[in-house]
């Protein structure tokens, strides 16, 4: 059974969903934006970030607040950090809610995210959509961004087979900012994974890597969430191909997944679509079970 409701979280107004195993919030007072997730009666795997702020030239300052988003790439500024501080409207659908953002007078843009919860399970489905409300074309790619609290491992699966018969050619793409050290104590590379370990005391890291596995995760409190969303082969993705991403600083870590870069028409959008599973200790899926035993398997 799934139980909707209007509540307080922290300090917001909010929605909340939740079954026998999984409760989300949803702010209304901003966004749209998910703040809270927790799973079999445990606390908010999600990071919560008051007066944590990105400054936007001319329109004062974005407020992360935390928890997850909805943007559109490219990463530019000027488009990238416009202020979504304001109510956004909620309705009910089957098996959960929508909310959905004013128009975007900057660039026409407007973004909805849907929250289907299923029935009985630590499981929800995401969409993402953003629609093209504008006068003139927009070419951008849905990017869907999971900031997590601190203390735990995030999990960036590798492709491990032969891109041709004879195993001569490239395999893989390991995508680094610039504010990366290759060196970090916090990034291990492994044969079938990237491991990014939350526990940063200062300055930042992203990595990227074109991932047709599909999903991406964070292991924390004993449990392990989990964003799977497809991968389009051939796919135009931004920020040299890499369809998943993984940010990291001493307050969040981020999970990110993009589509492929498109060119929305005025009147046309475009939907990106996450499933969100969390699964206690010991119960982790067969996949991600065996890339962390093949990465214990390296360190011993």
């Amino acid at each position: 059974m799934i139980e909707i409701k209007e509540v307080k979280f922290e300090g917001y107004d909010a929605v909340s969903l939740s079954n026998q195993n999984l409760t989300l919030w949803a702010t209304v007072s901003a966004g749209p934006r998910i703040l809270g997730l927790s799973a079999f009666g445990g606390g908010n795997l999600l990071a919560v970030l008051p007066g944590v702020a990105l400054d936007f030239p001319g329109e004062g300052s974005l407020e992360l607040i935390g928890g997850h988003r909805l943007w559109y790439a490219p990463e530019i500024p000027e488009r990238t950090y416009i202020p979504d501080g304001k109510p956004v409207s909620w309705a009910k659908v089957d098996s959960g809610i929508e909310l959905t953002q004013p128009v975007e007078q900057a660039t026409g843009m407007q973004k909805q995210i849907r929250i289907e919860l299923d029935r009985d399970g630590a499981l929800a489905i995401i969409t993402h959509r953003l629609s093209n409300q504008g006068k003139n074309p927009f070419e951008l790619a849905p990017w869907a961004i999971t900031q997590v609290k601190p203390g735990g491992v995030g999990v960036l699966p590798l492709k491990t087979g032969n891109a041709d018969p004879h195993g001569l050619l490239p395999n893989r793409e390991i995508v680094l900012w610039p504010y990366t050290p290759i060196g970090s104590e916090h990034l291990s590379l492994t044969d079938a994974a990237i491991f990014v370990h939350a526990n940063m005391k200062e300055a930042a890291l992203k990595v990227g890597a074109s991932n047709p596995v599909g999903w991406i995760a964070y292991a924390v409190d004993d449990q392990m969430f989990v964003k799977r969303s497809a991968y389009i082969e051939g796919g135009n993705y931004l920020d040299r191909g890499a369809s998943s991403q993984i940010y990291c600083n001493q307050d969040f870590l981020e999970l990110e997944t993009l589509s492929p870069l498109v060119m929305l028409q005025p009147g046309e959008g475009i939907s990106h679509i996450e499933r969100w599973e969390v699964y206690p200790s010991g119960a982790w899926p067969n996949e991600i079970a065996e890339v962390i035993r093949l990465r214990l398997a390296e360190q011993s």
